[in-house]
């Protein structure tokens, strides 16, 4: 059952963020047929998909839905604001209910409250003028199952499960044939038809017009039967006869952790599997040789190309799984625009979600990570930074304020930038309230420049906000996005101009990923650095180290690259090596710069774990690695280190 309810709360997210996209289509081109038949066929199947489980007012509810769209496919009904917006606060709810499902395993206590009243205003569309609203869906009719159990014979032994299914009149057009879907479901040993309403004559008999109904017996369990009959699940009645052995109810301790995989990357895995199986049983062939005495050159080689191989397998399986632990940022941008509408709302604002780089892939550990954060920050945006809409009219700008969430990819890492249009932040107000709270003395708050004065937002306890609310204000916020971006291996900065708007700016690494190190001796220690941040590594005689000013600096082909000592960037006392100097060139954005080290002493393939605990946001580590005989390498990140 879980596996099935999994399987319901992906698909059933992707098609409440198909029709919530195709309802933002539709407010634009209310005419347009295909848009109303791609949001009636969204909504079509995942009420289908309800009906597996105890979710009846979801279900009730899609199906109030269905009919009001079936109404604006047939013309019957303008599809103007009004209707769109009704639209678009159900398929809100049932993005909320599925949320809930996944976090409790249950629809919350006001479930039936919610749907009624939301059914009762789908509804009022479809009443006549001065009519009553049709009813809500609620109670089923059961007295069919009497007789038809009465007249059955010679029925197999132990639990039946009881099915009426009434297909509704045009599904011919919906795309549900009722024999085919009946025999999809296994275990039938009984067949009864009927009629809804007495058969038209001939000379009126319309053939598409389904007027038949379908009650059935079935040796099947009931799990089996509503996952055959999960997309007319509202045109359906499922009844236990004889009561089978219980069935588990959705219960879930959390959200489940799962990926959607393409079948040709589980090929792939099997690929290497099996080429590691044959490294695995050569490697088995040496250990036979030494068991027999073998020893000398022929045993080395073997035993070094046998390692070759191993290294060569273990990295392109695991850029293999990696590639596998991929996902688009689709699944975590897609759950912002309805929060932002209700943010919105919330704040009496005109505020517009927009969205780019959402097909980039990322780590699924960085889906699941950055919710909370990106959530914070755009509720951030939203209420501090979009002025109200007579305060932008004032300053020339549209009433609707404009926030972009965008993702973009740079070498490694994936840029995740949160801007808006709104009123921007003011250094100097920023040194004034650390000032007022204490947080800076009138000497510093003086000398604190634009940029340091804007990253005090990320100190902790900090707040611009004035009052306390339910969205912001409570002085906990960006030291906690902070932390957790941190967490996640990645950095955030933040650059804002009065009047104009803010940047928040999220660098986090793509995915965990073997990485190519440079091992080297400093100061009686070992460091880590990746050889993607290293230009090149040179040995130069100290003769043609040349003094300059209070540094060092050597020619290397007729440029000047400044020296800097890699102990003195990490606060130790330099080894004072002699003779040639052992220099790391690494990039600067005013050019190259070389840092010394008292040697290279090796160069492997390490996994990089991004720092955790006490040591999340220690400037100039990139990360850590356990190197083959269990210590710990600290992996620097020397462009920081340099600054």
């Amino acid at each position: 059952m879980d596996q099935l309810i999994d399987q319901f709360l992906v698909e059933g997210r992707e098609l409440v963020q198909q029709a919530a996209d195709d309802l933002t289509a539709l407010a634009g081109r209310p005419d347009s047929a295909p848009l109303i038949d791609a949001v009636f066929r969204a909504v079509h199947t995942l009420k289908g998909s309800t009906g597996l489980f105890d979710l009846q007012p979801f279900g009730e509810m899609l199906h109030a839905a269905e009919d009001l769209l079936g109404a604006l496919r047939k013309q019957q009904l303008p599809a103007d604001t009004d209707i769109i917006g009704t639209l678009v606060l159900c398929v809100d709810q049932a993005a909320r209910w599925l949320d809930a499902v996944e976090a409790h395993g249950v629809l919350p206590p006001d479930a039936r409250e919610v749907g009624l009243r939301l059914q009762t205003d789908l509804r009022r569309w479809l009443a006549p003028a001065g009519s009553a609203v049709p009813a809500p869906v609620e109670a089923v009719d059961r007295s069919w199952l009497d007789p038809f159990l009465a007249a059955q014979a010679g029925l197999p032994e132990g639990g039946l499960v009881a099915i009426r299914y009434v297909p509704r009149e045009d599904c011919f057009f919906t795309g549900d044939d009722p024999v085919a879907v009946l025999r999809a479901v296994p275990g039938l040993c009984a067949l009864r038809l009927g009629t809804q309403q007495p058969w038209a004559p001939a000379d009126a008999f319309d053939p598409y017009r389904c007027n038949l109904i379908f009650e059935v017996l079935t040796t099947a369990a009931r799990a089996e039967v509503q996952a055959a009959l999960r997309l007319v699940a509202d045109q359906v009645q499922i009844v236990e006869v004889a009561r089978r052995p219980a069935e588990t109810d959705i219960v879930r301790d959390g959200a489940q952790r799962s990926l959607r995989i393409d079948a040709g990357q589980i090929d792939a895995l099997g690929n290497i599997a099996d080429e590691i199986v044959v490294a695995n049983n050569a490697l088995a062939h040496l250990a036979a040789q030494v068991r027999r005495g073998v020893t000398g050159e022929a045993l080395a080689q073997g035993i070094l190309t046998n390692q070759l191989d191993l290294d060569r397998l273990v990295g392109r399986l695991h850029r293999a799984v990696m590639r596998v632990r991929l996902m688009p940022l689709a699944s975590l941008f897609r759950r912002f625009p309805r929060l932002m509408r209700e943010i919105g709302t919330k704040l009496g604002k005109e505020v517009v979600l927009a969205i780019e780089g959402e097909t980039i892939e990322v780590d699924k550990s960085l889906v699941d990570g950055l919710f909370d954060p990106l959530l914070h920050l755009l509720r951030n945006a939203a209420d501090h930074g979009i002025e109200p809409a007579a305060a932008r009219r004032g300053a020339g700008k549209p009433a609707r304020g404009t926030i972009r969430l965008g993702a973009y990819r740079l070498g490694d890492q994936v840029v995740i930038e949160i801007a808006d249009d709104g009123k921007g932040i003011d250094p100097a107000d920023l040194r004034r309230i650390a000032l007022k709270r204490g947080l800076l003395t009138a000497e510093a708050a003086a000398e604190l420049s634009d940029a340091d004065a804007l990253d005090l937002i990320f100190a902790p306890g900090f707040s611009t906000a004035e009052t306390i609310t339910d969205l912001s204000g409570r002085g906990v916020g960006m030291d906690v996005v902070r932390t957790a971006v941190l967490r996640l291996g990645g950095r955030i900065a933040l650059s804002s101009l009065v009047g104009t708007g803010t940047t928040v700016r999220l660098s986090l690494p793509v995915s965990v990923v073997l990485s190519n190190v440079i091992v080297v001796a400093c100061a009686g220690d070992s460091y880590g650095v990746p050889m993607d941040m290293v230009v090149e590594t040179v040995r130069v005689p100290a003769e043609r180290i040349l003094a300059v000013r209070n540094g060092r600096a050597f020619v290397l082909r007729d440029v000047v690259v400044p020296v800097l000592d890699l102990a003195a960037l990490l606060g130790q006392t330099a080894g004072g090596s002699r003779g040639d100097l052992r220099l790391l060139v690494v990039h600067r954005p005013d050019g190259l710069v070389a840092v010394a080290v008292d040697d290279f002493t090796d160069r492997l393939n390490l996994l990089l774990r991004p720092m955790s605990g006490l040591l999340v946001g220690m400037p100039g580590v990139a990360g850590t690695a356990v190197l083959g005989d269990g210590r710990v390498l600290m992996i620097l990140d020397l462009p920081e280190l340099i600054g």
